[in-house]
């Protein structure tokens, strides 16, 4: 009201200048009602200088009305002054002072009380209301609907303003759209601007802005390329390029740049942080300084505060983040506790939904890291995968509740209800579903197959196989390799391996492993003696004797098993059986397979060493009998030599220097000698 206080005696001022003006009596006669040329004039000097025979179709009603026009045709001017310096048609002016001092400018409408009063030379515009464009001089192509509205334009062009004091200070403003009372109210000087609703862009001089609700980018003052939607959207903006939609999104943001919200109360907070976008309800809406950061989804980043370059998508997802930044989570509630950790990744329902300061985890599928709190560099992906772990580090699980009820560091499960009981176990490997399933506390195992080392829960294990070690429950050290290789509850520092000791070989330059085992048992070991493992021991006195009744023979290989043919020289373990089945192994269905051949080496041994023996008896019995004969020899040659001394003249024997016992043929007869 205190711009028409102003503004209306100013009017009757210039009216009454007119109207006592020589010049505004001079015309004679003056038209009154109907007249030639379609031409109707009611009110003093209503059209009184028109040329009847050029100005055509004009209404004039008032005083005053279209008084200066001459030629111009198809001018409607109701009210006292409307139109009255009026010289070009097309105008149309209803209400006192419409249009009062255009002159050339031709296609305006106006309808109010001085509505587009100053305009002079603009063309194309409308004004509708009291004051509405009313200081417009040379401006086209502007809008008003509303009083006030446009009140200030000059020479700000297509502007359009619709509600009481729109774009009332707007001078050269152009392109503007302002709807709803006192939006763009401020706007001088700003340019393609568009506020829908009360006081929207309220205080606006910038560019590029839109503004859809009450007092929408009400403070923005020269921030530019803005977008609000909604009741208080950006009211406090001063910065450039964001976009809000819903009540109270961005309300206190000043020079945040490049932010996007939408929501109620979306980036509610923000004032200086740029590169943020919000969507859905309370959506970062303690965001004040952080950057970069995405939040999708009702109270998502809820409480950030200064944290940046973190995304949220879905309900309450990182709500509680303050400060954490270059996390990434993806559902309702991921992250939600999380409020210092950095650079952890969260997808689906609740995934790392406890976390809070713990850094570089990823949780994918729902309630996977659920427990997590302080855990970093942990992965899990899956239905409640790692869903326990709290404290735990540098954990890698893949499968739906695999390391379920993890707390443990470095461990690694991939498959369903891998590891899912492990708690403080440490550096296991689990690949499979169900594999390691019942280990808690033990470390250093690794099981590659589907219920690999499923009952165990010693450590220092390795199972590779479908369902190896599967029957290994509290033992240590053991290896399994092969599918079914089950083993056997309690035993540690075990190696089985799937056919080992269960494939025939013969002959050749195979590699053979030759476990202590029986046939099909897929123990792998070393061969032990040591007393330590043995009982019942007892001397092999004649039980390799044995040996005496195998018969070795010559044979061959089958074709599919030896294609070159060559001749081998063995046993026959049927024929060997036969005699004694202790030196055979049978197979699992009870056939010969193999040989004890260690057990026959120890028989040969012990019938070598009952041998030696015997060739050691007979040596030493020969040494015995070689002495003999010696002193035998040297006796006779003892008594020859008293012979041949006692009768050596009579022809007596001789006897041979060779003690050999043998009398010289040709001597005389043997004689009996007596020593004396």
């Amino acid at each position: 009201m205190n711009h028409l206080k102003t503004a209306t005696p100013l009017f009757f001022i210039a009216l009454a200048c007119f109207g006592l003006s020589p010049a505004l009596r001079a015309v004679s006669p003056a038209p009154d009602g109907g007249y030639s040329g379609g031409n109707t004039a009611e009110g003093q000097s209503a059209l009184s200088s028109l040329n009847v025979s050029t100005g055509t179709n004009n209404t004039a009603v008032g005083w005053l009305s279209l008084r200066s026009n001459v030629d111009g045709q198809l001018n409607t001017a109701v009210g006292a002054g409307t139109l009255s310096a009026n010289v070009v048609g097309g105008n149309t002016a209803v209400g006192a002072g419409a249009l009062f001092r255009n002159t050339t400018g031709p296609n305006n409408t106006a309808v109010g009380l001085v509505a587009l009063f100053s305009s002079t030379t603009g063309s194309n515009n409308t004004a509708t209301g009291t004051f509405a464009l009313l200081n417009n001089t040379t401006a086209n192509y502007n809008t008003a609907n509303g009083a006030l509205a446009l009140r200030n334009n000059t020479t700000g062009s297509n502007n359009t303003a619709s509600g009481s004091e729109a774009l009332l200070s707007n001078t050269t403003g152009e392109s503007n759209t302002a709807t709803g009372t006192f939006t763009l109210v401020n706007n001088t000087t700003g340019h393609d601007n568009t506020a829908t609703g009360y006081e929207a862009l309220l205080s606006n001089t910038g560019d590029d802005n839109t503004a859809t609700g009450a007092v929408a980018l009400e403070r923005n003052t020269t921030g530019n390329d803005n977008t609000a939607a909604g009741d208080a959207a950006l009211l406090s903006n001063a910065g450039n390029d964001n976009t809000a939609t819903g009540a109270f999104a961005l309300v206190l943001n000043t020079t945040g740049h490049d932010n996007t919200a939408t929501g109620i109360r979306a980036l509610g907070n923000n004032t200086t942080g740029g590169n943020n976008t919000a969507t859905g309800a309370l959506a970062l809406e303690s965001n004040t300084t952080g950057s970069a950061n995405t939040a999708t989804g009702i109270n998502a980043l809820l409480l950030n505060t200064t944290g940046h370059d973190n995304t949220a998508t879905g309900v309450l997802s990182l709500q509680s983040n303050t400060t954490g930044f270059d996390n990434t989570a993806t559902g309702a509630g991921t992250l939600s506790s999380n409020t210092t950790g950095v650079n952890n990744t969260a997808t689906g329902i609740q995934a790392l939904g406890n976390n809070s300061i713990g850094g570089n985890n990823t949780a994918t599928g729902a309630g996977a890291l659920q427990s997590n709190i302080d855990g970093g560099s942990n992965t899990a992906t899956g239905f409640q995968a790692l869903q326990s772990n709290n404290t735990g580090i540098s954990n890698t699980a893949t499968g739906a509740g695999a390391l379920q009820g993890n707390t443990g560091d470095y461990n690694t499960a991939t498959g369903f209800a891998a590891l899912e009981s492990n708690t403080t176990g440490m550096q296991n490997t689990a690949d499979g579903a169900g594999a390691l399933a019942s280990n808690t506390t033990a470390p250093f195992n690794t099981a590659v197959g589907v219920t690999a080392l499923q009952s165990n829960t010693g450590g220092d294990n390795t199972a590779i196989g479908w369902g190896a070690g599967f029957s290994a429950t509290t033992g240590d050290g053991n290896v399994y390799v092969g599918s079914t290789v089950f083993g056997l509850a309690g035993e540690s520092n075990h190696t089985r391996i799937r056919n080992i000791g269960s494939t025939p070989i013969v002959g050749g330059t195979n590699v053979v492993v030759n476990g202590t085992g029986g046939i099909g048992e897929q123990v792998l070991g070393y061969a032990s003696s040591s007393r330590r493992y043995k009982e019942d021991i007892q001397p092999m006195d004649q039980a390799s004797e044995t040996l005496f009744a195998l018969k070795p023979v010559t044979f061959r290989a089958k074709k599919n098993m030896d294609p070159a043919r060559v001749r081998y020289y063995g046993l026959i373990a049927e024929d060997v059986a036969e005699v004694d089945p202790d030196l055979v192994v049978y197979n699992p269905a009870g056939k010969p397979e193999t040989l004890r051949f260690d057990s026959i080496n120890a028989m040969l041994l012990n019938e070598f060493l009952k041998e030696r023996g015997k060739v050691q008896q007979l040596e030493a019995n020969a040494v015995r009998q070689q002495k003999q004969i010696e002193a035998l020899g040297a006796g006779l040659q003892k008594v020859g030599a008293q012979l041949a001394a006692a009768s050596p003249s009579h022809g007596g024997l001789k006897v041979s220097k060779f003690a050999t016992g043998r009398i010289r043929r040709g001597g005389p007869a043997p004689q009996v000698v007596r020593n004396p």
